[in-house]
């Protein structure tokens, strides 16, 4: 079976990759291995200077990597050159923090001495999505490899281009060999790496099935594990909030990389006083947005990333329409070369349609009409999925009780929902567990282990 890279905007094949065989994941195996102690060994200072020089060479290929990132998965071109930059930001982040987060933390008992030691776990394997193809992978492997641990990366099938220049990237930086390297595998080979005794933790970003799978393997063989899964974020608007800056923001949220994204407002939970104020805008704002060629910088929503997802999107759109829900703009295929979908609104979402229950990962805003606040909440925490949320109101503090009470990993106030390398990145529910970034995400795939002295 080969890797097909194709571009969405223009149905091209671009490139073609044979999977792997045994004799190949072996030899990777055995480098990562052979990697792991010297890594570990290598001084902090040393690590954190690959990061730096990381970082540099992202920057220095900017726009080739961003072109790249918007052939392979239709990413606009600007929205691609900002996914690099914040990959350099992470790698800078880390190599800034890594001596701070990782020092011993010395805790006083009844020993002459006694401290927290944070030692790498060994070597990981990243089990990564296609839509941020080059985000997803640094926020995992910065702090990874600031750790000292070695990384594996299993990419989404449809961005190989990608993931082969990850691996070029930390090369040219001066990374040693295995202590990075991609992993060209089908799905089906995933457990068969996730089972061998030289991986030693597993992160996965994906959906809620492949989690489920990663999850139970890596249990059964009591390896640590992270799960970024789906999300149905809710967008609360209060009668109190600003409803000209709320709508764009809301446009921008949802319909940002064509709406394929775990953490983008997708249930636009509105109170009944302004309801029909806010639809109105939204409507105005939503078919404003200019379909088209991902490369040019006058369109705001390019293809999705391939065109069976166009279709499991639309098939969950039409069925809600026939449960019931009312479509306000857009919801159709358009027509021609690529996976482009009308930019769309539906209203009247209840509970028992597909739009409810599930998450719709492209560019279709579900509106829900809630009583008051109180009934907002119960309509924003009543999903399976807790990734993250956001509350728009006039009162921050009236905004901030609300946040904490919403049960997901990030809660906003009158702000988009973001990852950002400061702050910890995961969920709860049905969105998985565990978290990337800050110091928390450093820490997961760490030993903290207890020293105890007389």
């Amino acid at each position: 079976m080969a890797f097909e890279s194709i571009n969405p905007a223009t149905d091209e094949h671009l490139a073609s990759f044979e999977a792997w065989d045994a004799a190949r994941i072996e030899q990777a195996l055995a480098a990562a291995d052979r990697a792991r102690p010297q890594w570990h060994q290598t001084p902090l200072e040393e690590r954190c200077a690959l990061l730096r020089r990381t970082a540099e060479v992202l920057r220095a290929q900017e726009a080739e990597l961003a072109r790249l990132i918007t052939l392979e998965m239709g990413k606009l071109y600007r929205e691609a050159r900002a996914e690099i930059e914040k990959c350099a930001w992470v790698c800078e982040y880390y190599a800034d923090e890594a001596a701070r987060f990782l020092a011993d933390e010395v805790i006083e008992t009844d020993a002459t001495r006694s401290f927290v030691a944070y030692q790498p776990l060994g070597t990981v394997l990243a089990v990564m999505p296609w839509n941020f193809p080059f985000w997803q992978v640094f926020r995992f492997a910065a702090p990874a490899l600031a750790a000292g641990n070695t990384g594996l990366l299993k990419h989404a099938s449809n961005v190989p281009q990608c993931a082969l220049a990850i691996e070029r990237v930390f090369r040219e930086a001066g990374a040693p060999e295995g202590v990075f390297t991609t992993l060209m595998i089908r799905a089906s080979q995933v457990e068969g790496v996730i089972r061998d005794p030289r991986v030693h933790a597993v992160t996965l970003t994906g959906s809620e099935p492949a989690g489920r799978s990663v999850a139970s393997i890596a249990a059964s063989e009591i390896k640590k594990s992270v799960l970024e899964l789906g999300g149905s974020d809710a967008f609360v608007v209060l009668e109190d909030a600003d409803l000209e800056w709320t709508v764009q923001q809301g446009v921008m949220s949802r319909f940002l990389n064509a709406g394929q994204s775990c953490i983008a407002a997708k249930r636009f939970i509105i109170v009944d006083a302004i309801a029909e104020d806010f639809l109105e805008r939204f409507r105005a704002g939503v078919e404003a947005l200019q379909v088209g060629d991902p490369f040019d910088d006058s369109t705001s929503l390019g293809p999705m990333a391939r065109r069976d997802l166009r279709a499991e999107l639309h098939q969950q759109v039409q069925d809600s329409i026939a449960a019931g829900a009312v479509a306000v703009t857009g919801c159709h295929e358009i027509e021609g070369p690529g996976a482009f979908y009308a930019p769309s609104i539906i209203d009247r979402v209840q509970p028992g349609q597909r739009a409810w229950e599930e998450e719709l990962f492209g560019p279709v805003a579900i509106v829900i009409r809630a009583r008051d606040e109180a009934h907002a909440l119960e309509i924003a925490n009543g999903s399976r999925f807790g990734l993250g949320g956001s509350v728009w109101t006039g009162d921050s503090a009236r905004g901030e009780a609300f946040a904490r009470r919403m049960q997901c990993g990030a809660a906003f106030v009158n702000g988009l929902v973001k990852s950002d390398p400061r702050l910890p990145f995961g969920g709860v529910k049905a969105s998985g567990y565990g978290r990337e970034l800050s110091h928390h995400g450093l820490h997961e795939f760490l030993n903290i282990k207890t020293i105890w002295i007389r």
